[in-house]
């Protein structure tokens, strides 16, 4: 069985004092009420440490929203797997849409920070998705098949064991346009389908594939009733803990 995982991206919000709050009502909302899937926080950097140990010992595993490229030395600036690592985390989001499109982040250089990810122990939540003119132009699959063969397919089966699929549709984020699980199952059909290609057919199924495209309360328990959705990469929604754990319930039968 592959694992239910809904996981929050705090993104560029919340000061260290306002994380600490959230992590401390969560894990006290998880305590009186446990999960029926994994849960993980992605937070900012700053907040990683010190959330960590506000979440040692619970059901809430903590992850980074990014890592460098390089290993160590003079990149002012920049955080390595090593330091995420060191914190506490045990996962880190790579190639998100937002990094991709404002950072000019490529497969080639997502490929050299999934590969430091790996080696520092860190399971990766790997972004892919289309903005709106590829989906318009009936390329979506194109593009996904593109980014991951070009960051994830030197590794071997044993390492797509720690590797977490997020589905982006960046054209149904911020647009007022929406994707619908059926959009959504599509697409996480034909990752995995791809994945079972490369991979074959055991690690594809046991590769989790998270829907990331404004998930809410309101339409998770729809999305993710498809056979191929896993769970959700949650934006905005992860920022209130009620809303948070209104998604995560929504595994709840």
């Amino acid at each position: 069985m592959r694992k239910k995982i809904v996981a929050g991206n705090w993104k560029m919000n919340l000061n260290l004092q306002e994380g600490v709050a959230l992590a401390t009502e969560l894990k006290a909302a998880l305590a009186a009420d446990a999960p029926n899937c994994d849960v993980v926080i992605c937070t900012p950097f700053i907040h990683l440490a010190t959330v960590a140990g506000v979440v040692e010992g619970t059901v809430i595993g903590l992850g980074a929203e990014n890592c460098a490229d390089k290993e160590k030395g003079a990149y002012t600036g920049e955080v390595s797997a090593a330091q995420v690592k060191s914190t506490g985390a045990q996962y880190v989001i790579l190639g998100h849409s937002e990094r991709r499109a404002y950072y000019g982040e490529t497969a080639e250089i997502l490929k050299e920070k999934v590969n430091l990810a790996l080696a520092n122990g860190l399971k990766v939540i790997f972004c892919i998705g289309e903005v709106l003119e590829e989906r318009e132009a009936g390329k979506q699959n194109e593009v996904v098949g593109a980014q991951l063969a070009g960051s994830l397919y030197d590794l071997t089966a044993e390492q797509m064991k720690n590797i977490i699929l997020a589905y982006e549709p960046v054209w149904a984020i911020g647009t007022g346009k929406t994707a619908t699980s059926d959009q959504a199952q599509d697409m996480h059909a034909f990752i995995r389908g791809e994945i079972c290609k490369k991979f074959g057919a055991e690690v594809a199924e046991q590769t989790s594939i998270l829907y990331g495209g404004s998930c809410k309360p309101s339409n998770a328990k729809d999305i993710f009733s498809k056979p191929d959705v896993d769970g959700g990469l949650i934006g905005g929604a992860a920022l209130k803990c009620a809303d948070f754990k209104g998604i995560i319930d929504a595994w709840k039968a």
